[in-house]
């Protein structure tokens, strides 16, 4: 396998989608008003040990057809691409995905990079990943421990289990209690109402992960939109969280390494264990009526973590059956309101497109 027929693929697999056909509930059920914003990052680690095959590609109004991210070659960042991050109106609200939204008269702030523009979706609950780095980091400078009783909202439970509940039923109290322990512990810090100091920005930087800024969160925990943070402030593109989770994966081949072993160990356990199968794999909702399959898993394992609000969809892990193993991530921004159903968490063309990757990887890998 090439990386040009990876890309080649990926590119087909969204185009036949037709996620512009998808369904917006905003418009009474007819299709979305503008092409959709996706940004899809596939690895595979190549059955005889050969190199590793990486793609990346880029959809939005602006770029209907699709954009091939190319890798600078020192530093595995994407070099062609120019991300600005999301936006919120002044009531903290996320107005740039709503029909009607005029793209030509929205400020999105430049994030980083060069080349043609790409709004990079806010990233919903996966930014729980770049939370969890950040707990192993503590722990491995020796300022905190995963056993350490950690006390938030009246509640007293081992950090590790907070981690645990935050990553495999994506619980918000959770991340606030562990977003708390970061200030409190001072790897986040804040003065005269603005951040001054954030220690899984320098993680981040150091290890050329551009793509992942968690900003302005708060020392009671906040850390959506209501506290200041949220969209715009949390972004994550689809190939810098491929890397983390890269970072997370002991199978694959060596990266620079983020956090220890054992903190490591920690947190795979929590994606092994993940129960909300429900973007790129649909597991969770087999009962539901028109199902319609994502990854196949099982019989493939899916160590993940996915993320989901009205207006985003994002998913992103570590993908291992019989011997394919490849980690793959997404961003969207098909989030609730395009749901067939009250108890589905977006529209079935996501798991659809992850049974097409899937079955692409298993027949030309």
């Amino acid at each position: 396998m090439r990386k040009d027929d990876l890309a080649a693929a990926l590119l087909q697999a969204v185009q036949a989608r037709h996620f512009e056909q998808t369904a917006d509930s905003l418009r009474g059920g007819e299709p979305l008003d503008a092409p959709p914003s996706i940004d899809l990052a596939v690895a595979v680690f190549p059955r005889d040990g050969k190199a590793p095959v990486c793609a990346n590609v880029l959809f939005s109004r602006e770029h209907p057809q699709g954009l091939i991210a190319r890798f600078d070659a020192t530093t595995g960042a994407v070099a062609n691409i120019a991300f600005h991050a999301d936006v919120r109106d002044a009531k903290g609200d996320s107005y740039a995905w709503l029909p009607g939204a005029d793209w030509t008269r929205i400020d999105f702030p430049a994030w980083f990079g060069s080349g043609p523009r790409f709004v990079a979706p806010y990233p919903a609950s996966l930014l729980k990943m770049m939370v969890a780095v950040g707990m192993g980091h503590l722990v491995d400078a020796g300022r905190s421990d995963w056993a350490l009783p950690l006390n938030f909202t009246g509640k007293t439970r081992a950090m590790a289990d907070w981690l645990f509940d935050m990553i495999t039923v994506s619980s918000n109290e959770a991340t606030s209690a562990l977003v708390a322990h970061l200030h409190e512990r001072g790897a986040i810090r804040r003065e005269g109402g603005r951040e001054v100091h954030n220690e899984m920005h320098e993680l981040f930087a150091a290890a050329g992960l551009p793509g992942l800024m968690i900003a302005n969160t708060q020392p009671d925990g906040g850390w959506g939109n209501a506290a200041g943070s949220g969209v715009g402030q949390i972004q994550m593109t689809a190939w810098d969280a491929l890397r983390l989770m890269w970072r997370l994966d002991a199978d694959a081949p060596a990266q620079p390494t983020l956090i220890s072993p054992a903190s490591r160990e920690v947190i795979r356990r929590a994606l092994d264990a993940q129960k909300l199968h429900h973007n790129l794999s649909s597991e969770s909702l087999r009962a539901l009526p028109g199902w319609v399959p994502g990854i196949p898993a099982p019989p493939a394992s899916y160590a993940h973590k996915t993320g989901n609000t009205q207006n985003y969809a994002s998913d992103a892990g570590i993908v291992h059956d019989g011997d394919l193993h490849y980690l793959i991530a997404v961003t969207t921004s098909l989030g609730m309101r395009y749901a067939p159903h009250p108890e589905a968490s977006t529209t079935w063309k996501l798991p659809a497109l992850g049974a097409a990757v899937h079955q692409w990887l298993k027949t030309n890998s």
